[in-house]
Protein backbone atom coordinates (compact mmCIF):
# COMPACT_ATOMS: atom_id res chain seq x y z
CA UNK A 1 0.00 0.00 0.00
CA UNK A 2 1.44 3.50 -1.14
CA UNK A 3 -1.20 5.95 0.68
CA UNK A 4 -1.51 9.51 0.73
CA UNK A 5 -3.57 11.94 1.61
CA UNK A 6 -3.32 15.64 0.99
CA UNK A 7 -5.97 18.35 2.47
CA UNK A 8 -6.56 21.78 4.38
CA UNK A 9 -8.46 22.22 7.44
CA UNK A 10 -9.88 24.59 9.94
CA UNK A 11 -6.15 24.74 11.33
CA UNK A 12 -4.52 25.29 8.64
CA UNK A 13 -6.54 27.77 6.16
CA UNK A 14 -8.92 30.16 6.74
CA UNK A 15 -13.09 30.06 5.42
CA UNK A 16 -12.19 31.70 2.40
CA UNK A 17 -9.61 29.00 1.31
CA UNK A 18 -11.67 26.03 2.47
CA UNK A 19 -15.11 27.66 0.16
CA UNK A 20 -12.10 27.99 -2.58
CA UNK A 21 -10.93 23.94 -2.06
CA UNK A 22 -14.72 22.57 -1.08
CA UNK A 23 -16.01 20.20 -3.67
CA UNK A 24 -20.00 20.12 -3.80
CA UNK A 25 -21.22 16.81 -2.77
CA UNK A 26 -22.88 17.04 -6.18
CA UNK A 27 -19.47 17.14 -7.77
CA UNK A 28 -17.72 14.47 -5.86
CA UNK A 29 -18.76 10.90 -7.56
CA UNK A 30 -17.02 12.70 -10.82
CA UNK A 31 -14.46 14.24 -9.16
CA UNK A 32 -13.54 10.89 -7.09
CA UNK A 33 -13.72 8.91 -9.96
CA UNK A 34 -11.05 11.48 -12.49
CA UNK A 35 -9.05 11.15 -9.54
CA UNK A 36 -8.65 7.32 -9.46
CA UNK A 37 -8.37 7.10 -13.62
CA UNK A 38 -5.25 9.43 -13.00
CA UNK A 39 -2.17 7.51 -13.81
CA UNK A 40 -0.21 5.50 -11.12
CA UNK A 41 -3.74 6.11 -8.48
CA UNK A 42 -5.49 2.87 -7.52
CA UNK A 43 -7.95 4.07 -4.55
CA UNK A 44 -9.44 7.35 -3.51
CA UNK A 45 -11.68 8.97 -1.77
CA UNK A 46 -12.83 12.76 -1.55
CA UNK A 47 -13.73 14.22 2.06
CA UNK A 48 -15.58 17.65 1.90
CA UNK A 49 -16.47 19.88 4.44
CA UNK A 50 -17.31 23.26 5.60
CA UNK A 51 -14.45 22.68 7.87
CA UNK A 52 -11.81 20.45 5.46
CA UNK A 53 -11.21 19.25 2.18
CA UNK A 54 -8.77 16.11 2.20
CA UNK A 55 -8.20 13.66 -1.32
CA UNK A 56 -7.11 10.53 -0.10
CA UNK A 57 -5.23 7.97 -2.60
CA UNK A 58 -3.53 4.49 -2.62
CA UNK A 59 -1.16 4.89 -5.39
CA UNK A 60 0.90 1.93 -7.36
CA UNK A 61 4.54 1.47 -5.56
CA UNK A 62 7.19 3.58 -6.50
CA UNK A 63 4.92 6.51 -7.74
CA UNK A 64 4.79 10.01 -5.74
CA UNK A 65 1.43 10.15 -5.46
CA UNK A 66 1.93 13.82 -3.82
CA UNK A 67 2.06 15.62 -7.09
CA UNK A 68 -1.10 13.96 -8.72
CA UNK A 69 -3.51 14.75 -5.72
CA UNK A 70 -2.34 18.60 -5.69
CA UNK A 71 -2.64 18.68 -9.97
CA UNK A 72 -5.96 16.59 -9.21
CA UNK A 73 -7.22 19.59 -6.84
CA UNK A 74 -5.46 22.41 -9.21
CA UNK A 75 -7.39 20.86 -11.96
CA UNK A 76 -10.72 20.04 -10.19
CA UNK A 77 -10.94 23.92 -9.33
CA UNK A 78 -9.97 25.47 -12.60
CA UNK A 79 -6.78 26.83 -10.91
CA UNK A 80 -3.35 27.28 -9.61
CA UNK A 81 -2.11 26.04 -6.11
CA UNK A 82 0.74 28.03 -5.90
CA UNK A 83 -1.24 30.78 -3.60
CA UNK A 84 -3.13 27.96 -1.52
CA UNK A 85 0.49 25.82 -0.89
CA UNK A 86 0.91 27.31 2.27
CA UNK A 87 -2.82 26.16 3.52
CA UNK A 88 -2.36 22.08 2.64
CA UNK A 89 -0.65 19.15 4.77
CA UNK A 90 -0.04 15.96 3.50
CA UNK A 91 0.77 12.68 4.97
CA UNK A 92 1.61 9.37 4.11
CA UNK A 93 1.29 5.90 4.70
CA UNK A 94 1.02 5.16 8.69
CA UNK A 95 0.74 9.10 9.41
CA UNK A 96 -2.49 8.78 6.94
CA UNK A 97 -4.30 6.62 8.27
CA UNK A 98 -4.05 7.86 11.97
CA UNK A 99 -5.02 10.93 10.32
CA UNK A 100 -7.79 9.27 9.02
CA UNK A 101 -8.66 7.62 12.70
CA UNK A 102 -8.17 10.63 14.24
CA UNK A 103 -10.88 12.47 12.07
CA UNK A 104 -13.44 9.74 11.68
CA UNK A 105 -13.39 9.77 15.55
CA UNK A 106 -13.64 13.94 15.93
CA UNK A 107 -10.61 14.20 17.03
CA UNK A 108 -9.08 16.90 14.46
CA UNK A 109 -12.26 18.66 14.82
CA UNK A 110 -12.94 22.34 15.43
CA UNK A 111 -15.49 21.01 18.46
CA UNK A 112 -13.55 18.01 19.63
CA UNK A 113 -16.51 14.99 19.74
CA UNK A 114 -18.82 16.99 17.18
CA UNK A 115 -20.73 13.64 15.32
CA UNK A 116 -21.24 15.40 12.03
CA UNK A 117 -17.49 14.54 10.14
CA UNK A 118 -18.51 10.65 11.39
CA UNK A 119 -21.55 10.57 8.87
CA UNK A 120 -19.93 13.05 6.49
CA UNK A 121 -16.86 10.40 6.01
CA UNK A 122 -19.69 7.86 5.62
CA UNK A 123 -21.14 9.77 2.72
CA UNK A 124 -17.92 10.54 1.53
CA UNK A 125 -17.04 6.52 1.54
CA UNK A 126 -20.43 5.35 0.24
CA UNK A 127 -20.19 7.97 -3.17
CA UNK A 128 -16.12 6.99 -3.47
CA UNK A 129 -17.51 3.04 -3.17
CA UNK A 130 -20.34 3.74 -5.91
CA UNK A 131 -18.12 5.36 -8.33
CA UNK A 132 -15.64 2.74 -8.45
CA UNK A 133 -13.37 4.36 -6.44
CA UNK A 134 -12.73 2.38 -3.27
CA UNK A 135 -12.58 -1.70 -3.18
CA UNK A 136 -8.91 -2.44 -1.98
CA UNK A 137 -6.87 -1.32 0.81
CA UNK A 138 -7.60 2.12 1.14
CA UNK A 139 -11.13 0.83 1.46
CA UNK A 140 -10.15 -1.32 4.54
CA UNK A 141 -8.43 1.29 6.32
CA UNK A 142 -11.71 3.59 5.64
CA UNK A 143 -13.61 0.74 7.13
CA UNK A 144 -11.39 0.28 10.20
CA UNK A 145 -11.67 3.89 10.52
CA UNK A 146 -15.06 3.67 11.27
CA UNK A 147 -14.93 0.97 13.56
CA UNK A 148 -12.30 2.56 15.73
CA UNK A 149 -14.49 6.21 15.49
CA UNK A 150 -17.22 3.70 17.00
CA UNK A 151 -15.14 2.13 19.51
CA UNK A 152 -13.80 5.92 20.82
CA UNK A 153 -17.85 7.24 21.14
CA UNK A 154 -19.06 3.79 22.95
CA UNK A 155 -15.57 3.62 25.22
CA UNK A 156 -15.08 7.49 26.01
CA UNK A 157 -16.43 10.41 27.35
CA UNK A 158 -15.86 12.38 23.91
CA UNK A 159 -19.60 12.93 22.96
CA UNK A 160 -20.70 14.92 26.34
CA UNK A 161 -19.59 18.04 25.86
CA UNK A 162 -20.33 20.72 23.12
CA UNK A 163 -21.45 18.69 19.85
CA UNK A 164 -21.04 21.71 17.54
CA UNK A 165 -19.65 25.51 17.05
CA UNK A 166 -23.56 26.79 17.45
CA UNK A 167 -23.75 24.80 20.66
CA UNK A 168 -20.70 25.81 21.80
CA UNK A 169 -21.83 29.78 21.58
CA UNK A 170 -24.88 28.88 23.30
CA UNK A 171 -22.88 27.16 26.05
CA UNK A 172 -20.59 30.28 26.02
CA UNK A 173 -23.45 32.96 25.90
Amino acid sequence: MNLLLVGINHRTAPVEVREQMNIPEERLAEAVSDLVHREGLLEGLILSTCNRVEVIADARDQVDAEPLLRKFLADCHHCDLGPYEKYFYSHRQQEAVRHLFRVASSLDSMIVGEPQILGQMKRAHAIAREAGALHGPLNEVITQAFAVARKVRRETAIGSAAVSVSYAAVELA
